[in-house]
């Protein structure tokens, strides 16, 4: 690792930008296990509430339309929300301690990667996700999805304290949330380096924090930070997906 911080300047800012992608590596891992467990997610009991939204043909139709989903993959995502959403409150919203259950088997604890996933999921910011915003999200990771898209969400994704900024404190907590999730261990000097090295890439007015502006330059320039946020198997949810499809009438 010392070595490749050593390597000659036309290289670091790559290098930089490949560790700098390292911090999404558990962000996305998260997001893939959210959809993968939901087929085997853990029941516990359930309380009942009244509200319980129900989405028809036109609904499906619409959020199709927003998409680059089908409308048979929308009622697919849909059989995969109402599994999730009625883990523990039967109410037709996603609770975050419904996404913890989802994923780590148990509705408790802290995770930094578990409170992103859940802030950038619920657009509405009314504490749950509803079925639309559940299809948006996952729509972002669409390998047809607009690079625009992306780029927003990415940026979102670190702009911790929502500044429309993404500072060095923010891209800190990232990177030892990182090491953490890895069990990794680097001295505070090489970590400091490597936010430097960034900065030094990323922040082209010297200001101390990188606009949106200076994060879209900096990602066409280093598009491997993306290469996770296309998600092959949203090409085709009903075939990955089999059991969450069901008997429709719906042609696309």
């Amino acid at each position: 690792m010392m070595n490749s911080l050593g390597s000659s300047s036309r290289s670091r800012p790559v290098t930089m930008a490949g560790r700098f992608c390292a911090s999404f590596i558990p962000f996305f891992a998260i997001f893939e296990a959210l959809v993968f467990s939901v087929a085997n997610c853990c029941s516990i009991r359930r309380t009942h509430h009244q509200r319980k939204f129900r989405y028809g043909l036109r609904e499906l139709k619409q959020l199709a339309g927003e998409t680059r989903f089908t409308v048979n993959e929308v009622e697919a995502l849909y059989e995969l929300f109402k599994k999730l959403s009625s883990s523990i409150i039967d109410d037709g919203l996603i609770h975050k301690e419904e996404l913890q259950l989802a994923l780590f088997k148990s509705p408790c604890g802290q995770n930094l990667f578990l409170d992103r996933v859940f802030y950038l999921f619920d657009e509405g910011r009314n504490g749950v996700i509803e079925f639309d915003e559940f299809v948006h999200a996952l729509n972002v990771f669409h390998p047809h999805a607009p690079m625009e898209d992306k780029i927003d969400f990415a940026f979102r994704l670190y702009d911790l304290r929502q500044t429309g900024f993404i500072e060095r404190e923010d891209v800190k907590q990232m990177v030892v949330a990182t090491l953490m999730e890895s069990e990794m261990d680097l001295s505070d000097d090489l970590l400091e380096s490597i936010i430097d090295k960034t900065f030094v890439d990323a922040d082209a007015d010297r200001d101390g924090k990188i606009s949106k502006e200076e994060w879209k330059a900096f990602v066409l320039r280093h598009p491997n930070l993306l290469n996770n946020m296309s998600l092959s198997y949203l090409k085709d949810v009903t075939t990955v997906f089999p059991s969450f499809v069901i008997n429709s009438e719906v042609e696309d």
